[in-house]
This record gives structure tokens, sequence and C-alpha cells, in this order.
């Protein structure tokens, strides 16, 4: 399947903003579920943008500005060709980063007991059937609700809650994994919802490393393993590592930001 993508970011201050740099993680990379046809990034300052991978592979372009404005609007497009591998990445015998880094514990991943006893569901010999079974245990015990969490809550806090999005669903199944020794990444990217619906701002879930299978993807909030209309982004230990945008400012005072995302059938296969 091709899908075309549209994400755009707006920035808007109170005061003028004296300078501000940031690290755009906006440019998806080619893999087992996907081949980026067209990509391009439109951003102040992008022309002079330094580019690097960072720790965890992921594309970065650092941009700085340092006139004063008050509006900065960053949106990035692309079509990219999507494969349903049912979930499933495989081993990466070219990466940088070993699995075992993803074994690593963040404030936001943190387990407790509550989150151990969850766990105990993908402990036993089958893997992939223990981890559906970690994924509808979480999905049970914590609904879907906007405006409940933000980018700051915890999977402990958010398994309380009893409610969250995606960013929460994915953070418990990564805390629980990582209780029992197996490494798991968080992943923010884009997703073709049904019947036209509303895109998210941006969709996230986690990948584990599942033995003899490799790396293998859990979308908790879907109760499902990615398909062919997911475009997988980033990838770091929690929502804070794969953000797509991430930086520093000074000035400006309050700011204001918007997001919108639009993913869509490429148009010559919806005519198909």
């Amino acid at each position: 399947m091709q899908l075309t993508v549209r994400h755009t970011t707006r920035y808007r201050y109170d005061a003028p903003l004296a300078n501000a740099m940031q690290q755009l993680r906006l440019t998806p990379e080619n893999g087992p579920a996907q081949t980026v046809l067209e990509w391009t990034i439109d951003a102040p300052g992008i022309s002079r943008a330094t580019t690097y991978k960072d720790a965890f592979g992921n594309c970065v372009h650092m941009v700085s500005r340092s006139e004063p404005v008050e509006d900065v609007e960053i949106t990035a497009t692309g079509v990219v060709e999507t494969r349903d591998t049912n979930g499933v990445l495989g081993h990466e015998p070219d990466a940088t980063v070993p699995p075992r880094i993803y074994t690593r514990v963040t404030p936001l991943t943190q387990s407790n007991q509550a989150i151990r006893k969850l766990a105990a569901h993908a402990e036993g010999h089958d893997r992939i059937a223990g981890f559906h079974d970690l994924m509808h245990a979480i999905r049970s015990k914590v609904d879907y609700k906007v405006g409940v969490t933000d980018t700051s809550s915890s999977a402990v806090s958010a398994l309380a809650a009893g409610e969250g999005v995606c960013q929460d669903h994915a953070h418990i199944f990564i805390a629980a994994a990582r209780s029992i020794g197996i490494p798991a990444r968080y992943v923010s990217g884009y997703l073709l919802l049904e019947d036209e619906q509303a895109s998210e701002a941006h969709h996230a879930w986690a990948e584990v490393m599942i033995e003899g299978l490799g790396w293998t993807g859990f979308d908790v909030s879907n109760e499902m393993c990615p398909t062919d209309r997911y475009v997988r982004l980033t990838a770091g230990l929690d929502s804070r590592s794969a953000a797509p945008i991430r930086g520093i400012r000074f000035g400006g005072l309050e700011e204001n930001l918007q997001v919108e995302v639009d993913v869509a059938q490429a148009a010559f296969q919806q005519q198909q």
C-alpha cells in the first residue's frame, strides 16, 4: 500500500522568540515493512540544518534560528510504500544499538507491582501468544481517553489512572516487558484509520525482541500488531527519546502548540 503523509506542527508565542534550537526526527527510514518513496521537510532553517543519526538510528535534522519570530511552522510530507509483515521486523544485523540497550528503565517506563503482575502474561514458553495476552490485558485496564494524561505521565501513573492514550499504552507495555528482562522500545509514527477518520496527532506503539523472531510490534491502543496501514517514524527508549520534535528556546514566553496529521491512501491506488 502507498500512503501519503502530511504532518504539520505550528508554534505560536505571545512574545517574539529570541532564538531556538530544535531536533527534528521527522524522516522515516526504509525497513522490512516500508520503503520511503518521497519525503521533504519544510521548516525555518532546514537548508542550514546539521543532519545525523542519533543513538537509536533515527535521522535527525538540527535546526536553529536567531531571528525574532512569533509563529513557527514545520511540515513534513511524503509518500511511503508499506507492507504487512504482521508486525514482525526481524533482526537488525547492521544496527548500531544492541537490543540489550532497550532493557534500560527510564522514568517513564518504570514498573511497580501492578505492572509486574501484568508482565506475567508474557512469561510463558510461547512469547508471541504471551505478548498478545499482555497487550489485551493492558487495554482492558486502561481505557483510551484524551486529556487524562500528558507528555510527562509515566507508565505507573497511567495504569493507576485507568485511562490514557497510545503513548501511555506503549509505556506500560514497555515497562512490563523490561521488568522480565525483554528488550522493548517505543515507536512513534502514523496510522491510516478506517472509514476516513481524522488521524491522531501522531500514533505510538511498542516493539519487543522475541527470540527466534526478532523485533515485533504491538499496538495496545488498537489491540493488534502493525499492518500496512502503519508508517514507522522514530524509535527510542520512551516517548521523550522518540519524540518527532524536541528543542530548547529562549524568549517567547507562553507557547501555543498545534499539530495536524493527515494520512491517506495514495490517490491512484484508491482509483484501482
